[in-house]
């Protein structure tokens, strides 16, 4: 029996090899340009839930990117574990209050936002310095909490800390990363530092993974543009989990103000692009327990279509 099939429901693909899991999919299911201007849903009527069901039928993960911008509630985090079949996994993009980027002030819980100054509940953007210890603390709390029907489904993967280019290797940013273990102890736990200087140089890099293994933090290997400074490092920092995300390469755009973070990401890979990656991802994928591979070229189709070509490539290895 297929996994999943007990609620009804088939999940997308895994590929096994032996105890190991590789969990390929698309880091939205529900962009925009996907369900609006492609074809590969059936129909654009479709409803949220019919559209998140056929996405689990074709592939066994993809991320909450909807959270960085606002955080979940225990009702959206039911929904959608209720509408996934057993084994499906979802990777949850971190609140961008608690990764240092700029945040609304509106997308605040309302109590936490009443107790804001008036100065700061003014300003277009606040970050984690314009709350008072107890609030900031109270948000951390809500944030996890807000995840538990998930974690209690089995359908939580792994919480994404995507930190900013200006997330910089200081010691008070060590201490940063050091803390997610203390804030976060049930949850497994990936993050992907934006900035070079973490990873430029080998000493660097030993440093960064080091720091990462004493945490068990997960180091998430990027593919992503020249101009991003970011070196393709498929590295394993937790045995039980190596997350790769994959960006695109459109040098134009990784630091251009788009409209919208599809046409930032707004590049499909060729057939030979990911026939020269699928080796050094096999390879890395051997010394992790589950791999997590999620494609953020979020254009129209361009995600799915990448994510089934990688898998096609991964299986026949």
């Amino acid at each position: 029996m297929a996994e999943g099939s007990e609620r009804g429901q088939e999940l997308g693909a895994v590929i096994r090899a032996g105890e190991r899991r590789i969990l390929l999919g698309s880091c939205s299911w529900a962009d925009r340009t996907l369900v609006h201007d492609a074809d590969w849903y059936p129909r654009r009527t479709m409803s949220a839930e019919q559209r998140l069901r056929y996405y689990a039928a074709r592939f066994p993960i993809t991320e909450i990117d909807s959270t960085y911008y606002a955080p979940p509630s225990e009702h959206q985090a039911s929904l959608w574990a209720e509408r996934t079949p057993a084994g499906f996994c979802f990777d949850v993009k971190a609140y961008s209050l608690l990764t240092g980027h700029p945040t609304r002030p509106q997308s605040l819980w309302a109590d936490l936002r009443e107790g804001l100054s008036e100065e700061t509940a003014g300003k277009r953007n606040l970050y984690a310095k314009h709350l008072d210890p107890d609030a900031l603390e109270e948000a951390w709390r809500r944030f996890s909490a807000a995840l538990e029907p998930l974690r209690a489904a089995g359908r939580l993967g792994a919480l994404l800390f995507q930190y900013p280019a200006w997330f910089v290797p200081r010691r008070e940013n060590r201490r940063e990363l050091e803390a997610l273990r203390e804030r976060l102890p049930a949850h497994r736990i990936c993050v992907e530092l934006r900035s070079p200087r973490w990873t430029a140089q080998e000493r660097d890099r030993q440093r960064t993974f080091e720091l990462l293994r004493g945490c068990e933090l997960t180091y998430v290997c990027v593919d992503a543009p020249r101009a991003s400074g970011l070196p393709w490092l498929p590295e394993v920092t937790t045995p039980e989990l190596l997350v790769i995300r994959f960006h695109g390469r459109s040098e134009e755009t990784w630091n251009a103000r788009t409209r919208t973070a599809a046409e930032r990401f707004r590049y499909l890979y060729s057939a030979a692009e990911l026939a020269e990656l699928a080796p050094a991802v096999r390879a890395a994928a051997e010394q992790a327990q589950e791999t997590h591979l999620l494609m953020n070229n979020c254009y129209r189709d361009y995600s799915v279509r990448n994510a089934d070509q990688l898998r096609a490539l991964l299986e026949q290895g």
